[in-house]
């Protein structure tokens, strides 16, 4: 099989040089485009060397429908309103679109969704291969502890993130409501202060911790009586992003349009 073309969106932030690093040490992929914001001070630098690497010859656009008209799939670790942006122009053109973007609305995934009649999409809240198996696991913790075991999720992030609580923990608390059957907007506890009343049972509770330079910490607790398990997951480098997201965008190159998710990439759907 020839070698999987992608692009790189986003590629003068750290996710976008930290994907340009992975796929250079990834057989099988090659970069073919880098994009960036109309404006960005980044527009026609080489992307290779942003990313601290030999000169790719491939210089930052901010002209999607022309990059990708010689790519396979595009790697989209941005912005909401970009990602949205983005997910046309790259169905019209048959791209992979592997989307780590955090900070979505519910209209925003709607529209994502709207296009995968006709296109690929991978979308998870985080691309480690790690935190998927942790979802999984809280999925079936969740799932074989009964009610009496409260579920809160703690996560912890570098100061410049702008998003709380992060997608991962998002991602970690579906993660909880689907083991309960539950719908997690209806049992979401967030930002406790003042006289708050006793813990509602049945709830998923979120703190959102910052500062620093973590890159991400996430822990859920299940604390029941007189006993607590807590699944954990520490990321030491956003390499384990990037690593992952080329992972979901070789593993979709040859699947129907739909929806997927990292626990499709790991076949752990039915974990």
């Amino acid at each position: 099989m020839s070698e999987m073309r992608l692009i790189v969106a986003g590629a003068g932030g750290r996710m976008g040089r930290a994907l340009m690093r992975a796929i250079s040490e990834t057989k099988g992929a090659v970069v073919t485009g880098a994009l960036e914001a109309p404006g960005s001070e980044w527009i026609g630098h080489d992307a290779g060397t942003l990313a601290g690497l030999p000169p790719s010859g491939v210089q930052v656009s901010a002209d999607l429908w022309s990059l990708s008209a010689k790519a396979d799939g595009i790697l989209d670790f941005t912005v909401p309103r970009a990602t949205i942006a983005n997910v046309a122009i790259a169905a019209q053109r048959g791209l992979v679109h592997v989307i780590g973007t955090t900070g979505l609305s519910a209209s925003d995934n709607a529209i994502i969704k709207s296009v995968t009649k006709q296109a690929v999409v991978v979308q998870a809240g985080n691309m480690s291969l790690g935190v998927n198996l942790l979802a999984a696991l809280v999925k079936r913790v969740a799932r074989s502890l009964d009610p009496s075991f409260d579920i809160e999720i703690v996560e912890m992030h570098h100061k410049a993130k702008i998003d709380a609580p992060s997608g991962t923990a998002l991602m970690l608390g579906e993660a909880a409501a689907a083991g309960r059957d539950i719908a997690l907007h209806d049992h979401s506890a967030r930002g406790r202060d003042g006289l708050t009343g006793a813990r509602r049972e049945g709830d998923i509770g979120f703190a959102a911790l910052r500062g620093g330079t973590v890159t991400g910490d996430h822990t859920v607790i299940f604390a029941g009586p007189y006993e607590r398990i807590e699944l954990s997951h520490k990321a030491e480098d956003r390499m384990i992003f990037a690593h992952g997201a080329l992972k979901a965008a070789m593993w979709a190159q040859d699947k129907p349009p739909g929806h997927y998710s990292m626990a499709d990439v790991l076949g752990l759907s039915d974990f």
